[in-house]
């Protein structure tokens, strides 16, 4: 009796983070690159009333009697499928087709990386996202585009063209990780690398479309891969098996209480 009352309140806790990850996934609905995330369960350890016993020359076998004791989280995932890209006309605006991240460095030398393709021209001409962080090309450093260019336009492997034509070519890169959805969100639609996500299969990015990256599609950015009414099936499952665990809890207690009443 008292088992089912543990068993509702992990399963009530277990409901909760499942909510908790819904709520965030719908709250980046609409944040470009945002990769959704997913909750699943395991069961937790079971008690074991009696074992099992191998069958003899007059007897069968008979199976184990376990009882289990509630669920915990086994994992939360990130989910890493394409999102549709969104036509925009905008020349920074790049998304990316296929596997791959931007590599952004801070002012401290950190790498982090994005699938979020907004960014910006500095008054220097530096190409940054929207915090200001520089993107590198494919030899590591920072893209630069002369101030004093009247154009310029991004292909899909990354290079950058100006006219009147710069000296040096440049090409944005992407990086690829053994472990993708071992990156660890760092917020501001960054992530930064983990333990279980690898290091770069190459130490600078490389250019779209070469090393298992997919190409950039200039004048677009990658929605997310929320799907709203994946979510909100899930969310009315969440509420559902939440609401079943409290009744767990519920029954429970009317049961102790015809006990405790058994003595008047």
């Amino acid at each position: 009796m008292l088992r089912s009352m543990y068993s509702g309140i992990s399963g009530m806790k277990n409901f909760q983070t499942k909510l908790d990850v819904i709520g965030n996934n719908i709250a980046n609905v609409n944040t470009y690159g945002f990769k959704k995330g997913r909750t699943t369960f395991k069961d937790l350890v079971s008690q074991q009333i009696s074992g099992s016993s191998a069958p003899t020359a007059t007897l069968g076998g008979t199976n184990a009697k376990q009882i289990g004791l509630g669920s915990q989280i086994s994992t939360i995932d990130t989910v890493n499928t394409q999102g549709s890209l969104q036509t925009t006309g905008r020349t920074l605006d790049l998304g990316i087709s296929g596997d791959g991240f931007f590599t952004l460095l801070d002012g401290n030398g950190q790498r982090y990386y994005t699938r979020s393709g907004n960014f910006y021209l500095d008054k220097g001409g530096d190409v940054v996202n929207s915090d200001g962080l520089h993107i590198l090309d494919t030899n590591g450093n920072k893209i630069n585009i002369d101030p004093n260019s009247q154009s310029f336009s991004i292909g899909a492997d990354g290079s950058v063209t100006t006219v009147p034509a710069s000296t040096a070519a440049v090409s944005i890169g992407l990086t690829k990780f053994p472990n993708s959805e071992g990156l660890e969100k760092a917020g501001q639609n960054l992530y930064r690398a983990s333990n279980n996500s690898g290091t770069p299969t190459t130490t600078n990015p490389v250019k779209p479309g070469t090393g298992g990256t997919g190409s950039l599609v200039a004048g677009a950015l990658e929605m997310s891969n929320v799907d709203l009414s994946e979510e909100f099936t899930d969310m009315i499952v969440a509420q559902r098996g939440f609401q079943a665990n409290t009744r767990i809890i519920t029954t429970s207690d009317q049961i102790l209480e015809e006990l405790v009443n058994l003595k008047r």
